[in-house]
Protein backbone atom coordinates (compact mmCIF):
# COMPACT_ATOMS: atom_id res chain seq x y z
CA UNK A 1 0.00 0.00 0.00
CA UNK A 2 1.38 3.18 -0.94
CA UNK A 3 2.42 5.41 2.40
CA UNK A 4 -0.21 8.12 3.42
CA UNK A 5 1.02 11.67 3.96
CA UNK A 6 0.66 11.98 7.70
CA UNK A 7 0.62 15.12 10.10
CA UNK A 8 3.29 14.57 12.91
CA UNK A 9 1.65 15.86 16.16
CA UNK A 10 3.52 17.04 19.28
CA UNK A 11 2.77 18.99 22.40
CA UNK A 12 3.58 22.18 21.19
CA UNK A 13 3.56 21.90 17.28
CA UNK A 14 2.05 19.99 14.22
CA UNK A 15 4.54 19.47 11.71
CA UNK A 16 2.93 18.77 7.62
CA UNK A 17 4.96 15.81 5.59
CA UNK A 18 5.82 18.09 2.18
CA UNK A 19 4.10 16.01 -0.35
CA UNK A 20 6.06 14.72 -3.31
CA UNK A 21 4.25 13.79 -7.09
CA UNK A 22 5.40 10.17 -6.15
CA UNK A 23 3.14 10.29 -2.41
CA UNK A 24 0.33 12.16 -4.43
CA UNK A 25 0.28 9.38 -7.52
CA UNK A 26 0.89 6.57 -4.99
CA UNK A 27 -1.98 7.95 -2.57
CA UNK A 28 -4.41 8.82 -5.39
CA UNK A 29 -4.15 4.82 -6.83
CA UNK A 30 -4.66 3.51 -3.20
CA UNK A 31 -7.68 5.55 -3.31
CA UNK A 32 -9.41 5.18 -6.02
CA UNK A 33 -8.64 1.28 -5.55
CA UNK A 34 -9.83 1.01 -2.01
CA UNK A 35 -13.29 3.19 -2.80
CA UNK A 36 -13.60 1.47 -6.49
CA UNK A 37 -14.35 5.30 -7.54
CA UNK A 38 -12.24 8.89 -8.44
CA UNK A 39 -11.75 11.47 -5.62
CA UNK A 40 -15.03 14.19 -5.62
CA UNK A 41 -12.63 16.85 -5.44
CA UNK A 42 -8.67 17.88 -5.02
CA UNK A 43 -10.14 19.37 -1.77
CA UNK A 44 -11.61 16.78 -0.28
CA UNK A 45 -8.88 14.06 -1.51
CA UNK A 46 -6.27 16.72 0.02
CA UNK A 47 -7.80 17.44 3.44
CA UNK A 48 -8.57 13.48 3.88
CA UNK A 49 -4.78 12.51 3.39
CA UNK A 50 -3.23 15.10 5.27
CA UNK A 51 -2.02 18.11 3.08
CA UNK A 52 -3.47 21.09 1.74
CA UNK A 53 -4.96 21.90 -1.43
CA UNK A 54 -2.54 23.99 -2.48
CA UNK A 55 0.05 21.31 -2.35
CA UNK A 56 -1.36 19.11 -4.80
CA UNK A 57 -1.66 21.82 -7.33
CA UNK A 58 1.84 22.65 -6.99
CA UNK A 59 2.29 19.20 -9.31
CA UNK A 60 -0.87 18.84 -10.98
CA UNK A 61 -3.19 20.97 -12.40
CA UNK A 62 -6.35 18.78 -12.17
CA UNK A 63 -6.91 14.97 -11.56
CA UNK A 64 -6.93 14.14 -15.38
CA UNK A 65 -3.57 15.61 -15.12
CA UNK A 66 -2.31 13.26 -12.33
CA UNK A 67 -4.21 10.21 -14.39
CA UNK A 68 -2.07 11.41 -17.47
CA UNK A 69 1.30 11.80 -15.66
CA UNK A 70 0.86 8.23 -14.04
CA UNK A 71 1.12 6.69 -17.46
CA UNK A 72 4.39 8.62 -18.47
CA UNK A 73 5.89 7.52 -14.98
CA UNK A 74 4.68 4.00 -16.14
CA UNK A 75 7.02 5.31 -19.42
CA UNK A 76 9.79 6.73 -17.60
CA UNK A 77 10.27 4.08 -14.95
CA UNK A 78 10.57 1.67 -17.89
CA UNK A 79 13.83 3.61 -19.71
CA UNK A 80 14.79 3.75 -16.28
CA UNK A 81 14.97 0.10 -16.08
CA UNK A 82 16.27 -0.44 -19.18
CA UNK A 83 19.41 2.19 -18.77
CA UNK A 84 20.77 0.15 -15.57
CA UNK A 85 21.11 -2.59 -18.04
CA UNK A 86 24.87 -1.78 -19.30
CA UNK A 87 24.45 -3.64 -22.35
CA UNK A 88 21.23 -1.95 -23.53
CA UNK A 89 22.66 0.58 -25.84
CA UNK A 90 24.63 -1.72 -27.83
CA UNK A 91 21.35 -3.99 -28.38
CA UNK A 92 20.17 -4.22 -31.79
CA UNK A 93 16.79 -1.87 -32.44
CA UNK A 94 14.41 -4.65 -32.26
CA UNK A 95 15.89 -6.16 -29.00
CA UNK A 96 15.32 -2.66 -27.25
CA UNK A 97 11.66 -2.56 -28.24
CA UNK A 98 11.39 -6.39 -27.02
CA UNK A 99 12.76 -5.11 -23.88
CA UNK A 100 10.83 -1.94 -23.89
CA UNK A 101 7.47 -4.04 -23.71
CA UNK A 102 8.53 -6.69 -21.63
CA UNK A 103 9.71 -4.15 -18.92
CA UNK A 104 6.77 -1.81 -19.29
CA UNK A 105 3.84 -4.46 -19.21
CA UNK A 106 6.09 -5.92 -16.06
CA UNK A 107 5.65 -2.43 -14.43
CA UNK A 108 1.74 -2.80 -15.30
CA UNK A 109 1.18 -6.09 -13.83
CA UNK A 110 2.61 -4.95 -10.76
CA UNK A 111 -0.25 -2.19 -11.13
CA UNK A 112 -2.83 -4.25 -13.00
CA UNK A 113 -5.62 -3.69 -10.27
CA UNK A 114 -5.16 -0.27 -11.08
CA UNK A 115 -4.78 0.03 -14.56
CA UNK A 116 -7.99 -2.37 -15.17
CA UNK A 117 -10.22 0.41 -13.22
CA UNK A 118 -8.43 3.76 -15.05
CA UNK A 119 -9.39 1.70 -18.07
CA UNK A 120 -12.24 -0.03 -17.57
CA UNK A 121 -14.16 2.78 -15.56
CA UNK A 122 -16.52 4.51 -18.09
CA UNK A 123 -18.34 2.35 -20.90
CA UNK A 124 -17.11 5.41 -23.43
CA UNK A 125 -13.53 3.29 -24.83
CA UNK A 126 -12.40 6.97 -26.04
CA UNK A 127 -12.49 9.18 -22.51
CA UNK A 128 -10.69 6.05 -21.16
CA UNK A 129 -7.71 6.37 -23.45
CA UNK A 130 -7.81 10.08 -23.44
CA UNK A 131 -5.28 9.40 -20.40
CA UNK A 132 -2.81 7.56 -22.82
CA UNK A 133 -2.68 11.05 -25.08
CA UNK A 134 0.89 11.88 -23.02
CA UNK A 135 2.35 8.28 -22.88
CA UNK A 136 1.26 8.60 -26.90
CA UNK A 137 3.83 11.28 -27.37
CA UNK A 138 7.06 9.58 -24.84
CA UNK A 139 6.86 6.64 -26.64
CA UNK A 140 6.43 7.23 -30.29
CA UNK A 141 9.56 9.57 -29.81
CA UNK A 142 11.33 6.20 -28.51
CA UNK A 143 10.03 4.50 -31.89
CA UNK A 144 11.08 7.47 -33.81
CA UNK A 145 14.23 6.86 -32.67
CA UNK A 146 14.83 3.32 -33.40
CA UNK A 147 13.53 3.57 -36.49
CA UNK A 148 16.12 6.86 -37.70
CA UNK A 149 18.73 4.39 -36.37
CA UNK A 150 17.57 2.23 -38.63
CA UNK A 151 17.25 4.12 -41.46
CA UNK A 152 20.58 5.12 -40.93
CA UNK A 153 21.77 1.92 -41.21
CA UNK A 154 19.89 1.76 -44.76
CA UNK A 155 21.82 3.18 -47.91
CA UNK A 156 18.84 3.41 -50.19
CA UNK A 157 16.41 6.33 -49.67
CA UNK A 158 13.70 4.00 -51.48
CA UNK A 159 13.98 1.55 -48.91
CA UNK A 160 14.10 3.92 -45.92
CA UNK A 161 11.14 4.23 -43.45
CA UNK A 162 9.17 7.17 -43.08
CA UNK A 163 9.76 7.84 -39.24
CA UNK A 164 5.72 10.11 -38.59
CA UNK A 165 3.93 7.03 -40.48
CA UNK A 166 5.90 3.74 -38.45
CA UNK A 167 6.22 5.50 -35.25
CA UNK A 168 2.38 5.70 -35.18
CA UNK A 169 2.28 2.19 -36.18
CA UNK A 170 4.27 1.31 -33.48
CA UNK A 171 1.95 3.34 -31.19
CA UNK A 172 -1.26 1.26 -32.40
CA UNK A 173 1.05 -2.21 -31.68
CA UNK A 174 1.51 -0.31 -28.20
CA UNK A 175 -2.53 -0.59 -27.82
CA UNK A 176 -2.99 -3.87 -29.27
CA UNK A 177 -1.07 -5.33 -26.58
CA UNK A 178 -2.32 -3.12 -23.92
CA UNK A 179 -5.62 -4.92 -24.84
CA UNK A 180 -4.48 -7.71 -25.08
CA UNK A 181 -3.08 -7.61 -22.06
CA UNK A 182 -6.01 -6.78 -20.50
CA UNK A 183 -8.06 -9.56 -21.38
CA UNK A 184 -5.01 -11.84 -20.77
CA UNK A 185 -5.75 -15.10 -18.65
CA UNK A 186 -3.08 -17.14 -18.69
CA UNK A 187 -0.81 -17.68 -15.80
CA UNK A 188 1.89 -15.03 -15.40
CA UNK A 189 0.33 -13.72 -18.61
CA UNK A 190 2.80 -15.76 -20.90
CA UNK A 191 0.55 -15.14 -23.64
CA UNK A 192 0.93 -11.64 -23.63
CA UNK A 193 4.83 -12.67 -23.58
CA UNK A 194 4.12 -14.38 -26.57
CA UNK A 195 2.00 -11.83 -28.77
CA UNK A 196 5.07 -9.26 -27.85
CA UNK A 197 7.65 -11.24 -28.83
CA UNK A 198 5.17 -12.08 -32.28
CA UNK A 199 3.95 -8.79 -32.76
CA UNK A 200 7.88 -7.46 -33.04
CA UNK A 201 8.84 -9.33 -34.87
CA UNK A 202 6.04 -8.46 -37.32
CA UNK A 203 6.41 -5.02 -36.76
CA UNK A 204 10.47 -5.06 -37.47
CA UNK A 205 9.83 -7.57 -40.53
CA UNK A 206 7.62 -4.84 -41.52
CA UNK A 207 10.36 -2.22 -41.40
CA UNK A 208 12.78 -4.43 -43.20
CA UNK A 209 10.08 -4.55 -46.14
CA UNK A 210 9.74 -8.65 -45.66
CA UNK A 211 6.43 -8.75 -43.50
CA UNK A 212 4.80 -11.35 -45.15
CA UNK A 213 5.51 -14.81 -42.80
CA UNK A 214 5.88 -13.01 -39.31
CA UNK A 215 2.46 -11.53 -39.92
CA UNK A 216 1.32 -14.71 -40.85
CA UNK A 217 2.73 -16.37 -37.61
CA UNK A 218 1.02 -13.63 -35.31
CA UNK A 219 -2.43 -13.86 -37.06
CA UNK A 220 -2.21 -17.91 -37.00
CA UNK A 221 -1.41 -17.03 -32.64
CA UNK A 222 -3.92 -14.59 -32.46
CA UNK A 223 -6.70 -17.52 -34.41
CA UNK A 224 -5.61 -19.92 -32.24
CA UNK A 225 -5.53 -18.10 -28.84
CA UNK A 226 -9.21 -16.55 -29.51
CA UNK A 227 -11.30 -18.60 -31.95
CA UNK A 228 -10.09 -22.29 -30.94
CA UNK A 229 -11.77 -23.53 -28.04
CA UNK A 230 -10.00 -26.67 -26.42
Amino acid sequence: MAAKIKKQVTSQTTTKIEPTAEIIISTYMDYVLENGERPKSVYKFAKENGMEEADFYNFFGSFEGLREHIWVAFYENTILVLNKDKGYVNYPNKEKMLSFFFTFFELLTANRSYVLFTLRERNDKMKNLKQLSKLRLEFKDFAADLIERGNEEKNSKLVKNPVRIFSEGAWVQMLFLLKYWMDDNSAGFEKTDIAIEKSVKAIFDVFETTPLESVLDLGKFLFKDRFVKA
